[in-house]
């Protein structure tokens, strides 16, 4: 573990974001006199964070095939599971199992507190998915997950497309049966779903665009709306219904699709990002090969089925 690094701003000064200067204690989401803190780092490419009920945080070390856990109580690291299928974007059920993207044999994977996984998705319509990226688990247990293409050093198998494009997939609480549910979208990355399961946003990296969708009981979805002319890696949603984006640090945008903070990230790259800490107040942030902190004034949207996101 390497000792945190607290960033050498006083508690009263500007934060720098990419958009200007602004000050922490105006900021309408950033906790008064917050700054960015670097919880560990040394890790080849972080990814895919998911806090559990305790606000545990459990991200991926891609390359290293990894997953790590952050420990809230005590701010330490260490590894929770290895090797764990390439694990990409991650997500907690209402059991408190970890959803995992398992990019090695391009599969959707189930991991109890065990450890013991469960394969929910190997493959639609007799072909390899091109590689499970992200997720969100609707709050009566359904999945949404988009499948882009991300050659892979690691692949044994064709580099080549196996599917007909990159879509976003929804998977029944029953666990049987994916369907494609969006197929219009160049290449489908972050995605994150309102605790009431009704809208689901998607971001089509490939495009540069995020867009809302009306969701339906049967997974369908309806109503494709742009929401912001900026694509993402990883997504997330505070309590006040904020979106946030990734990529150059962290952007925020309000429910109407208007940018309201910038974040920035000393690293080049922000994977993703998750609410985590106690009371879900801890911004965590995978950004290459660091893990970063950021106390705020809202917390993560929380739903039945997860603690938050």
């Amino acid at each position: 573990m390497q000792t945190p690094i607290r960033t050498s701003i006083p508690a009263l000064l500007c934060l720098f974001l990419s958009a200007g200067f602004l000050c922490a204690a105006d900021s309408k989401i950033i906790a008064p006199g917050a700054t960015l803190e670097k919880l560990a780092g040394s890790f080849s490419f972080t990814e895919g964070p998911a806090a559990d009920k305790d606000g545990n945080v459990f991200f991926t070390d891609q390359p290293n095939d990894r997953i790590v856990k952050w420990n809230a109580a005590d701010g330490t690291v260490s590894d929770w599971m290895k090797p764990c299928g390439r694990s990409n974007g991650t997500y907690f059920d209402k059991d408190g199992n970890l959803l995992a993207c398992a990019d090695d044999k391009n599969e959707l994977w189930s991991i109890a507190p065990d450890k013991k996984v469960t394969v929910l998705v190997k493959d639609f319509g007799g072909k390899l998915l091109n590689g499970p990226n992200d997720l969100w688990i609707r709050p009566d247990g359904a999945i949404y997950f988009t499948d882009p293409l991300y050659k892979r050093p690691y692949w044994k198998r064709d580099p080549a497309m196996q599917q007909d494009g990159q879509h976003v997939y929804f998977l029944a609480a029953d666990r049987k049966n994916p369907k494609s549910v969006a197929t219009d979208l160049k290449q489908p990355n972050g995605i994150i779903g309102t605790p009431d399961g009704k809208t689901l946003y998607v971001a089509d990296i490939g495009a540069g665009k995020t867009y809302a969708y009306d969701v339906q009981p049967d997974g369908l979805l309806t109503n494709k709306r742009l929401f912001c002319e900026l694509g993402s890696d990883g997504m997330t949603l505070d309590n006040e219904g904020n979106v946030y984006l990734t990529g150059r640090g962290v952007t925020v945008f309000d429910k109407s699709g208007k940018q309201i903070e910038h974040i920035d990230v000393p690293e080049s790259w922000t994977a993703n990002i998750t609410f985590g800490g106690k009371d879900h107040h801890i911004l965590f942030i995978t950004a290459s090969k660091s893990v970063y902190g950021l106390k705020m004034r809202v917390s993560g949207a929380r739903s039945v089925n997860t603690s938050a996101r």
